[in-house]
């Protein structure tokens, strides 16, 4: 057996799919440093499958048969990230009603991933930096040293030495960590890698779900090279298993692709910003779906917010806050008493000659901003969209409640309470 022919082998037993040198090239490296200890840098762009390679490096070591513990360490609030990773003792913060193992302790004897470790705070970096090198911690409120026999793979789809020269990462543990470096390649840069993946996913996808599998055709892939999938290998699967539904098991033909896959830039400099619109898809098509589900929920919320300061308005008789000739929606108006809505459109009507260029210049600025189709929208409340807004901004962030809570404009301790209160 050839060397290529035994690693195509390892490849097969990883689950990891694809013939382009680049892939072959990180089998080769896998296959190098499973059998140590040594720590582990996966580094690659979100959604290229680094979490895949941590597990091929654990199945094909010597600790393949002790526990491979991941954590996401972006998804974990910074202020209890420490217990999380090594324990605490009962008593030791307020809710810490009893003694707990960390991850760390949970890993001893096999192996440990530590997913987007440049999201750690600078201090337990401090802490991750003395178990790799010594094999020992301290559970939060403890005073005794904890030993783990523990492998450390981390990853991340930050550049570490740039987080580094900004002082977000320390050095010592950088350095520590990417003494071996395996680089995932983003589907871009292996798109001879594209026939098989869809295949595969859509096989196992067709299988789980008992949908009849007629394949792709030779211009469907040719489609589907043409786009340079930026959300990489996950983006492929959600497009396959998408588009396998839709079609209902029948043979995908290159235009299916083209009439499924949002056309942008990456198709070439023809397609160029061409905005689509129907009855169903009340949205611009030139995003991709979770930035256009995000603008229609804010927009709904920009409207709603628009409507409730027109009824204080009213109230408080200030016209000059009252858009003229605009109508309250039906959701509000119908729940509105007869005298209220009489002096709203008093209201208006005095004031639509007096404020008509503002009106003209808001209409023109609907006209480019409303994304929304109220049919399809149908009634909402205000808890509604913002359970749903934060949903969607938490799915963006691959649950990372530091960056969900900066995007949204929320303290953390407001996002975690209204995260527990929809029980998301």
């Amino acid at each position: 057996m050839t060397d290529r022919e035994r690693l195509l082998e390892l490849q097969d037993q990883f689950g990891i799919i694809g013939r382009s040198d680049e892939i072959i090239e990180v089998i080769e490296t896998i296959d190098q440093v499973a059998k140590t200890d040594i720590a582990v840098l996966v580094v690659g762009e979100s959604g290229s499958g680094k979490e895949l390679i941590a597990k091929a490096i654990h199945n094909h070591s010597q600790r393949r048969h002790e526990p491979l513990v991941t954590v996401n360490c972006g998804a974990i609030p910074p202020g209890i990230l420490e217990s999380e990773l090594f324990g605490h003792k009962k008593g030791s913060f307020t809710g810490a009603d009893k003694e707990r193992k960390g991850y760390f302790e949970t890993a001893d004897g096999g192996t440990i991933f530590l997913d987007e470790i440049g999201e750690t705070p600078l201090e337990t970096q401090v802490r991750l930096l003395r178990v790799i090198e010594q094999g020992e911690f301290m559970k939060v409120g403890g005073s005794e040293n904890i030993y783990a026999d523990v492998r450390v793979i981390a990853a991340s789809n930050k550049d570490l030495s740039e987080q580094v020269r900004k002082n977000e990462f320390r050095k010592d543990l950088y350095y520590r960590l990417k003494a071996i470096t395996i680089t995932v390649p983003p589907l871009r840069r292996r798109k001879v890698d594209i026939p098989l993946l869809v295949e595969n996913f859509a096989t196992e996808f067709c299988k789980r779900n008992n949908i009849p599998n007629k394949g792709f055709s030779e211009e469907a892939f040719a489609e589907l090279k043409r786009y340079d999938w930026p959300g990489n290998v996950r983006e492929l699967r959600n497009f396959v298993e998408s588009i396998v539904i839709l079609e209902k098991g029948n043979r995908i033909e290159g235009e299916h692709i083209r009439r499924y896959l949002h056309k942008d830039k990456a198709f070439g400099e023809e397609a160029g910003e061409t905005e689509y619109r129907t009855a169903n898809l009340p949205v611009k098509m030139n995003k991709s779906v979770e930035e256009a589900e995000r603008e229609l929920i804010l927009q709904q919320l920009f409207l709603m917010r628009r409507d409730l300061s027109e009824l204080k308005s009213i109230f408080l008789g200030d016209s000059e806050n009252i858009s003229p000739g605009r109508q309250l929606p039906e959701r509000i108006s119908r729940n509105l008493p007869a005298k209220v809505l009489d002096d709203y459109h008093e209201v208006v009507d005095a004031s639509e000659f007096e404020h008509a260029e503002e009106a003209e210049s808001l209409q023109e600025e609907e006209a480019e901003t409303t994304l929304l189709n109220e049919e399809v929208i149908g009634e909402v409340t205000v808890k509604d969209i913002e359970k749903e807004l934060i949903r969607k901004t938490l799915k963006k962030n691959d649950n990372n409640r530091r960056k969900t809570a900066k995007d949204l404009d929320l303290s953390e301790r407001t996002l975690y309470r209204k995260i527990k209160e929809y029980d998301l």
